[in-house]
This record gives structure tokens, C-alpha cells and sequence, in this order.
């Protein structure tokens, strides 16, 4: 099945933005209208250069269109493109159309509260969503002014990209907003619990939904403070003010992504007020993020990309500025760290796949296309060689580059190449080889040391050849003690006399590569791991592990090693990005009978050894939860935590869902749950508790929201899927392989965008691990008849599999 829309070609594109210039769009919202739909009146002024374009709408139904005075047949419409017979000069159109409430993210999204059944929306429009909310030229590079005017419920709160007012109860208006891309317009509304701040100048807000306000409340004194501190640094580094009004960040339930950054209304992901006790890494996380989003105003809003396909110069700008500002300014110095953790294998992997591409200039044909390149190579591999591209210049010449680019085009659009010029003129010399080798070739390096040989060996990967020097530390321990040293690499073999028991090669992240450590490295360091007290060592010896047990350099029997040996409490966030689920998820399924009991009984020790209350007694409790086979003891938390740690609803749910992989629940207990504490984080954990349940029924709850059948938001649909597939249930879901791959080109019909493609990856049977099932991931993958998204995510999935597939066979348990 395909889409019932058309993606956006990019010579489309170009030739519509040769066409027209968009003077102004007036969009008129009603949200009182009803709980499924909502009202659209927009009217676009735009002159043209005469000729035919089309203009980009997806309604439930248009109620009249007009066009430079004449009414034109809404039969017209098709696919989601209305034509248009321009004429030259000034144009104008209006059209009045009721539109969806979504539940899938995107668009205007809408949800209902299970604390107190309230009513929320917001809008996210990235990359296509714009069209089902109002009538658009839908591409980056045709910005204009937009004025928002918004009928809701007497009792809503509505928030908007520019300051607005409410004049009567349930209007609001709002003022003209600088010109934005389609793409970052947005209204936040609902009964919202908002907080109000001010700084330098800058009107400041906060929102979340009322039942987790006391939530935001307690956090509002750290969220200020690093916004006032990011904004300080941010304006010190580019010498231009934030240009967009007020700065409102809204906190909203069911968000696809970290983050949008939405000029003057930045929306979150509500989980990032936390309801429950976190560790210091989420607090990391929702930290940078919150700079990152703030690095965006300059870097994607003052100015954005022509196409999509530079989407990357926005995200790796971003990061990196995102995470070196909170690591300079906040309290959170130590972000870098933490970023090393959650970000570098993810990028990693992406660029080591079969689907990797360039950082840059990836030459997208269409919107569809450039959605699948915006991924760990666009993030995480872009911060990290915009990172050592700084380093290289210096600070004066990277920010002078960037500030001229800023000025240049202000308020417009422009290319990688445009910001190349930029840095060349400011001083950086010529940038074309530097470009050409580490934006324009993807893959990475391998890098490994050969202790018998004292050398260091590059291998660039074959399919992408590219001659790149790195210049990184190396750390070595020599009689338990650590020291560093610095190494360039430029051909195949560098010399390097080994003169310690244990080399880590780049563990801080000065350069990108792929870093395998030796045998005898390995082996040293489950002795060396538990002393390691350099933060940033640590999390450079674990990603040195990780790459090498994804290449099959290390086996799932040395990682438990390592893992009892020092168990890895510093990352355990639930990320398929952190270690611990890294751990539960791709190593212990490989690892020989009886480790994950060692896990278990490492994490019990850390739990009674670490600091009583301490973040680390936290995460090692949580891995104890994962790895517990035991339904007494769990059981035994539910009635009393370790001292220091209350029992809240997030620890009592990965309890149950615990106890329902293991059989030792049923759907009655967690019903009542969740009628006791009917909240959001609740609902989404009972589904996920409920699915993982060792019964038929179970399994056949989860594949309805696969189908469709039962319609749930985003973020139950995602729990769904995950909590289907568990080990140690193979048996019992061994009927729905074949299903899977037989019925997910159907699911075509019933969900689009973000969410299609990943419930392609949240229901994929990673646990048939057996090439019966690889041979079908990469058949389907290879059907042009699916979209895009579903095939990229299916090749990926394979990709993990082939990849687990041949560890199991080089290292039997």
C-alpha cells in the first residue's frame, strides 16, 4: 500500500521557490469545535511570478476555497495537493477546512489525561505535518510571517511562536511572528499549569499539564536557571540577540522526539518533568537538550536549511553547542561525559550500517527520503566533527564563521556551502578536503591496536574509502596506573610501543573512528574497570567495548565479566542508547546460561554497597529489577525499597512489568494499578506490563495495536511493541514472525510519518533470532513497494540481527 499523499520532490521544491514569494499567512484555529477535529481558515498572500504550483493541504474536509476572489472546486484536491493557476504579481488564497486531531505526534496532537481526564494539544509540524493543520507551502525554503488567531475552551491556556493576548474568554490572539519555515509553527493549548519568569529582557514561561504541576513547579528553579544561564552563554558566543519575543517552553504529553524547537514556543517531552526520582543522567539529558533547543534559535531559526537534506547542519550544530554550553555554564560540567554514553555508539552504529550515508550533501530527493538520514549520523557523528572542526580552528574563527553566516542570512535560508564560506572568510582556509573527507564519505574508520606488532592500524571502510588523519589521546595503564598520551594517525599502520597492561584508545572522544581494543586489553581491564575513577575514562573503556562487541571483536561472555566486575551504574537511563539496556537487550541473549543471575547478584552487591539514597544506589536497584528471576524478591520491593529509596510510581511499575515477563502477575493486579494511580506514566506502562504477559491473550492485546485494530497514542504503541517480544517467550510468540512480516505492509493503512516507521522497529521479532528470520527482514526490506521509512527501519533491524547472528556463531555460549 502507499501513501495517500504525495512527499515533496525536491525539484518541485526548487521550482515552486523560483516561483513565488510568500508575503504572509493569517491562520484562523478553532479547537472548541469538537474533540476529533478542529476548525482552519487560512489565508496565504504571496506574489508570483505567473504560472502553475500547487499549494499543500491534507483536511478531514474543505468547507470553500477561494482564490484571488473566485471559489474553486474542492475536487481539485488530490493526495494533498490543491493546484493553483497563479497569476503574476499579487496572489491570495483562502482556505476554509476542518482538519484532525492527531494522536500519532504529529500535526495537532491530541490527548486526554488519565489523572483527571483533561484535554490537551499541541503542534508539531516537522517535515509534513504542516498540511493537516493548515492549508501551506510546505518547504523550508519558502519562510514568511505568520499572524495566529486561536477559539478554544474558556478554561485553555494557548501558547503560540509569537507573544499573544486574550481578549475575551476562549480567544487569543497573537502577534505577526517573524518569518518562519512551515515547519516550526506551532500552538500549545489546553488547560496547561503555566509558570512566568523573565531575563535580560526576555519574557520566560513554562508549561505542563495540571496533574504533574507540582512536578514542574519543583523543577522550575533549575529549568529557569539554565535557561538564564544558556541564553547568557549563547549570547556571549554569537553576539546576537534572541530575535523571536518571549521563550516558552512547553512540556507535552505524547512527544515523538527529545525536543522541537518551535521559535518562542519550544515543545518537550513531558516525561522531562519528572514525576518520579531520576538519576543525574536524565537530568544531563533534559539539560542539554534544553541548550540544544536553545542553539536552534540561532542555528535553524535565524537561519535554515534551503533543503532537507542540510536538516543535519541544524541537529550537529545544535548538539554541539547544545552539550558545550551545558557543560561550561550549568551546574552539569560533566555533560560531555554523559553525552559520550547516550550518543556515541548510536551515531556509530547508524554510520557502520548498510544504510549509512554522508553527514552532508546526501542529495534527498524527496521529503520521505531526507526523514530516513535524520538519525545518529546527522546528530551524534555532525556534533562530533563539528567538535573537532572548533578545536581546529579555534574559537575566534569558528564563531566569527558562524556569526557572519547569521548575519548574512538572516531570517532566510542557506546551505552547507554557504557556511563553509562563511568560516573561510573568517580565517579557517580552505575547508574542501576537510569537507570531502569527513561530511562527504560516510562510514568510519576502524581502528585497532596490534600489540605484537607495536603499531596502530586505520582501516577506512570499503565501501567508502576516504584518507582521514585523527589526532587523539590514548590512555594507558601501567601498574594499575593510568596515563595519557597523544597520537596522530595518518596512513594504514602508526608505530606505538605498548609499554602497559591496558590501552584505550581516543576513550574522550577527540576524534570519530570505530575503536577495537586487544585481547589482552580486554582481559586486563576486568581487573583495572572497578579503580577507573576518571568519569570520562570509564565511559571511553565502555564505548571501546561496545564498538568492539558490535563488530564481533568481544564476546557477550567477556562483557558480563566486565559488567560484574564493575557494573556500568553511570548509564542505565531506558534508552536503547545507555548501557543497561544495551546490556539486557543485545548482550545477556548471547551471554552463556547463568549470567544473567551474575548480573543480578552484581547489581544486588552495588545496591548494598553504594551510598544509601545515592543516584547510583538508584540505578543499580533498577538493574536488579531487570535481571530478577526471582518473584519473591521482587514482590519484597513493592512492600520495601533500600533505605534511601521510595517506592514512586516509576520503580513500582518496573516492578510489575517485571513480574509480568515473568509470569508472576496477571492483567487483574495490573488493572487495579492502574485504576489506583491512573496517570500517563501509568497507561503506558500498564500496556506495557499487560503485553508481556506469558499468555495468548497478551500476545494478541499487542498485536492489535500493531494491526490497528486497537488504537492507542504513540507511546503505547511503542510499550506494545517492546513488551511483546520477551526472552524466554519465544515458544509463545513464535506464530507472529511469519505475521509480522506478512502484515506489515498494511499497517501502511492505519499510520503515517514518525510513527510508521517505528512501530516497524518497536514490533520487529528481535528475539526469532535465527536467519529464517534475517532471510525475511531483508527480503521484505528489499520490497520497493513499502515506503521508504519502513524498508530503512527493517534493513536496520537486520542489520542488528546479522550482526547478533554472527557473534552467536563466533562465540558459542
Amino acid at each position: 500500500m502507499s501513501s495517500p499523499y504525495q512527499s515533496l520532490q525536491r525539484t518541485e521544491a526548487v521550482a515552486r521557490h523560483e516561483l513565488l514569494d510568500v508575503e504572509e499567512y493569517d491562520v484562523r484555529l478553532d479547537l472548541a469545535a469538537d474533540d476529533s477535529t478542529f476548525g482552519s481558515v487560512t489565508t496565504i498572500r504571496f506574489t508570483s511570478r505567473g504560472g502553475p504550483t500547487f499549494v499543500d493541504l491534507k483536511p478531514v474536509r474543505v468547507n470553500e476555497i477561494r482564490f484571488n476572489g473566485s471559489t474553486l472546486d474542492a475536487d481539485l484536491l488530490d493526495r494533498g495537493r490543491l493546484p493553483l493557476e497563479t497569476v503574476e504579481g499579487h496572489n491570495e488564497l483562502v482556505v476554509d477546512a476542518v482538519m484532525p486531531f492527531r494522536n500519532d505526534g504529529e500535526g495537532l496532537h491530541r490527548s486526554t489525561d488519565p489523572a483527571d481526564g483533561e484535554s490537551y494539544v499541541y503542534g508539531m509540524m516537522f517535515m509534513d505535518a504542516a498540511p493537516s493543520v493548515f492549508a501551506c507551502f510546505d518547504q523550508p525554503d519558502l519562510k514568511a510571517p505568520y499572524t495566529v488567531h486561536v477559539r478554544a475552551p474558556r478554561d485553555w491556556t494557548v501558547i503560540a511562536n509569537a507573544p499573544g493576548t486574550n481578549p475575551e474568554p476562549g480567544v487569543w490572539e497573537f502577534a505577526r511572528s517573524q518569518p518562519l519555515s512551515t515547519y516550526f509553527v506551532t500552538v500549545v493549548a489546553g488547560p496547561y499549569h503555566v509558570i512566568h519568569d523573565q531575563h535580560d529582557g526576555i519574557p520566560l514561561g513554562l508549561s505542563a499539564r495540571k496533574s504533574i504541576a507540582g512536578a514542574l513547579e519543583a523543577d522550575a528553579d533549575e529549568l529557569f536557571t539554565m535557561t538564564k544561564q544558556s541564553f547568557d552563554e549563547l549570547h556571549r558566543l554569537f553576539g546576537i540577540r534572541y530575535p523571536f519575543g518571549n521563550y516558552h517552553q512547553a512540556f507535552v504529553p505524547e512527544f515523538n522526539a527529545g525536543a522541537m524547537e518551535n521559535p518562542g514556543c519550544v515543545t518537550f517531552r513531558d516525561p522531562l518533568v519528572f514525576t518520579s526520582r531520576v538519576t543525574r543522567g536524565m537530568r544531563i539529558q533534559r539539560a542539554s537538550t534544553l541548550a540544544h533547543e536553545m542553539a536552534h534559535q540561532w542555528f535553524g531559526n535565524i537561519v535554515t536549511p534551503k533543503w532537507w537534506d542540510d536538516l543535519w547542519l541544524n541537529e550537529s550544530f545544535a548538539e554541539y553547542i547544545g552539550n558545550r554550553v551545558t557543560a561550561d555554564v550549568t551546574e552539569y560540567d560533566d555533560a560531555w561525559v554523559d553525552v559520550a554514553y547516550a550518543r556515541r555508539q548510536w551515531g556509530l552504529y547508524a554510520d557502520q550500517r548498510p544504510s549509512s550515508h554522508p553527514v552532508a550533501g546526501n542529495g534527498a530527493v524527496d521529503a520521505t527520503a531526507a526523514l530516513q538520514d535524520f538519525d545518529g549520523i546527522s546528530y551524534a557523528k555532525g556534533s562530533s566533527i563539528l567538535k573537532q572542526l572548533a578545536a581546529s580552528l579555534g574559537d575566534e574563527v569558528f564563531f566569527a564563521g558562524a556569526i557572519d553566516h547569521f548575519t548574512r542570512h538572516r531570517f532566510g535560508n542557506a546551505t552547507m556551502h554557504d557556511l563553509l564560506e562563511s568560516w573561510e572568510r573568517a580565517g579557517a582556509g580552505d575547508l574542501s578536503s576537510f569537507t570531502s573527507s569527513w561530511l562527504r564519505t560516510a562510514g568510519p574508520d576502524t581502528i585497532v591496536l596490534d600489540r605484537g606488532a607495536n603499531v596502530v592500524r586505520r582501516t577506512p571502510p570499503a565501501e567508502h574509502p576516504a584518507d582521514r588523519s585523527h589526532t587523539f589521546r590514548v590512555a594507558v595503564a601501567t601498574d594499575g596506573k593510568w596515563s595519557t598520551r597523544t597520537l596522530t594517525i595518518e596512513g594504514p599502520e602508526t608505530p606505538f610501543v605498548v609499554d602497559g597492561e591496558a590501552v584505550v584508545l581516543d576513550p574522550y572522544e577527540d576524534s570519530w573512528a570505530v575503536l577495537v581494543p586487544d585481547a589482552d586489553t580486554v582481559a586486563q581491564l576486568k581487573t583495572l574497570l572497578p579503580a577507573v575513577e576518571d568519569e570520562g575514562l570509564r565511559a571511553g573503556i565502555w564505548n571501546n567495548l561496545r564498538s568492539a562487541f558490535h563488530v564481533g571483536e568481544v564476546s557477550a561472555a567477556d562483557v558480563v565479566d566486565l559488567v560484574v566486575a564493575s557494573p556500568p551504574v553511570e548509564s542505565t537511563e531506558d534508552s536503547k542508547r545507555r548501557l543497561g539496556s544495551w546490556l539486557l537487550s543485545d548482550v545477556l541473549p548471547l551471554a552463556p546460561a547463568g549470567s544473567i543471575e551474575r548480573v543480578h547478584a552484581a547489581a544486588l552487591d552495588k545496591v548494598g554497597t553504594t551510598p544509601a539514597g545515592s543516584e547510583h544506589q538508584l540505578a543499580a536497584l533498577r538493574m536488579a529489577i531487570s535481571t530478577s528471576t526471582d518473584p519473591a524478591e521482587l514482590r519484597g520491593w513493592l512492600a520495601s525499597t533500600p533505605a534511601g529509596i521510595d517506592l514512586d510510581v516509576d520503580l513500582r511499575w518496573r516492578v510489575l512489568v517485571r513480574l509480568a515477563a515473568l509470569g508472576a502477575t496477571d492483567a487483574a493486579e495490573l488493572d487495579d494499578a492502574l485504576a489506583a494511580d491512573p496517570n500517563g506514566v501509568s497507561r503506558v506502562e500498564h500496556m506495557r506490563a499487560r503485553v508481556s504477559l506469558p499468555t495468548p491473550e497478551a500476545k494478541e492485546l499487542a498485536w492489535s495495536v500493531f494491526t490497528g485494530a486497537h488504537d492507542v497514542a504513540n507511546y503505547e504503541l511503542e510499550a506494545a511493541g517492546l513488551g511483546m517480544w520477551r526472552g524466554g517467550q519465544e515458544e509463545l510468540v513464535a506464530p507472529y514472525v511469519d505475521r509480522y512480516f506478512d502484515e506489515l505492509p498494511a499497517t501502511v493503512g492505519v499510520r503515517s510519518g514518525w510513527v510508521l516507521a517505528d512501530a516497524t522497529e518497536f514490533f520487529f521479532p528481535a528475539t526469532s533470532l535465527s536467519e529464517s528470520t534475517l532471510e525475511r527482514a531483508r527480503a521484505l526490506a528489499a520490497d520497493a513497494s513499502l515506503p521508504l521509512s519502513v524498508r530503512r527501519r527493517l534493513g536496520d533491524c537486520a542489520d542488528d540481527m546479522a550482526r547478533k547472528l554472527q557473534s552467536r556463531h563466533a562465540f558459542p555460549a
